[in-house]
């Protein structure tokens, strides 16, 4: 059997990205100055809409769009950066952070004329705050299987189903659901499927919250009961949805939080670390070399995707690699570092929650069992 490779060249960055990465620091250093670790640790999870404004206000959303739909045409490099310091900082940026990364691309791809001029402008400002609708209960990330449905009526349709583990649901002013609009085919089982916007606030969508381990309710359980959506909220054509939402899967895995979410507790191993114990900077340095590898294939899925090429194999690997690493951070800070002198410390706060949390990490943007699969297939072992 032939094996393929999986080849992500590094990319190198323009001088205007490091003029600019000044630029994001400065702001974070003013904007942050009081913001506690305990706060920073939850990294893009973290949500303050106020904070999402000044960030549009500042055009570091939207970014890569087009003027017209209140974006800056600026290079996906020089949103690479911005990512890559908001999240090394720790920043609050949950509350945009769909719309930003994937919900704005996949309107102005598919919804150049009808959706994108009314909601992108939104997004790019900081006032538009997406979710995402595509897993339900006995499908996990078996997309394909997916029973909601919308039947066509006058003037629109009616969406009824449920959709679970919906991040934010409960801060969104949309969602993007992807439906069936045509009964499954067992001969194909990708055909028949549409994605919706569909407007939070409708009287027939409610949300059930979902209790995680941290004890905290991130995660929503939607039903819609004849949930009615018009014609216009129909993004792309009826029936391709399966297609658009690989498209826009290649946004979800493909940027620097994959490797990120665990970074403030690297800082804190580095702030605790005695530069005598060999053991303590033999950890840092793995790490270190871990995430050089690991940004220098993020960066490179940047600009494959710079130059219109598909990363789908590339993101999925990255993802798989980036949440290994995540989730070995606080066994190793656990492991090296810990003291229990002090049970009050940004160390030991921070350590707890992302050895709470960190299990997770392999199941959000798609399990490990299907990425691994999707990988297996790519290079020819499926």
């Amino acid at each position: 059997m032939a094996i393929k490779d999986i080849h992500i060249s590094p990319g190198k960055l323009p001088p205007e990205c490091e003029a600019l990465r000044q630029e994001v620091r400065e702001f974070l250093a003013k904007e942050l100055a009081d913001y506690p670790a305990v706060n920073r640790m939850r990294s893009w999870q973290g949500r303050d809409k106020a904070f999402s404004k000044k960030l549009g206000a500042a055009g570091w959303l939207g970014m890569t769009w087009p003027k017209k739909y209140g974006g800056h045409e600026k290079s996906l490099l020089e949103r690479y950066v911005v990512l890559e310091e908001l999240l090394a900082a720790g920043a609050p940026v949950g509350a945009h952070w769909v719309a930003d990364r994937q919900s704005g691309p996949l309107l102005i791809r598919h919804s150049p004329d009808e959706l994108a001029p009314k909601i992108a402008p939104l997004i790019a400002k900081g006032e538009a705050y997406f979710c995402i609708g595509m897993s339900e209960p006995d499908s996990g990330s078996d997309l394909a299987s997916i029973r909601t449905k919308a039947t066509r009526v006058d003037g629109g349709w009616l969406i009824n189903g449920r959709k679970v583990w919906t991040s934010g649901a409960n801060h969104a002013t949309h969602m993007i659901a992807l439906v069936r609009t045509r009964p499954k085919d067992d001969t194909n089982r990708h055909v028949g499927m549409s994605q919706f916007l569909v407007q939070m606030n409708n009287p027939d969508v409610s949300l059930r919250p979902i209790t995680t381990q941290l004890g905290m309710a991130d995660f929503f359980e939607i039903t819609f009961d004849d949930a009615f959506v018009p014609d216009e909220n129909l993004i792309g054509i009826e029936g391709e949805g399966w297609q658009q939402v690989i498209g826009e899967l290649k946004f979800e895995r493909s940027g620097p939080e994959r490797f990120l979410s665990s970074h403030q507790l690297m800082l804190e191993m580095i702030a605790a670390a005695d530069t005598t114990n060999r053991d303590q900077t033999n950890a840092i340095g793995r790490l270190v070399v871990q995430y050089f590898a690991l940004r220098n294939m993020s960066q490179g899925i940047a600009v494959m995707m710079s130059r219109n090429e598909d990363p789908a194999m590339a993101a999925s690997l990255l993802k798989d690699q980036g949440a290994l690493l995540e989730q070995s951070m606080p066994e190793i800070a656990y492991s090296h570092f810990y003291d229990d002198s002090d049970m009050d410390s940004d160390f030991y706060n921070v350590m707890s929650y992302l050895t709470v949390a960190a299990p997770s990490f392999s199941l959000r943007g798609g399990t490990r069992e299907i990425l691994r699969g999707i990988i297996a297939k790519g290079v020819g072992l499926k």
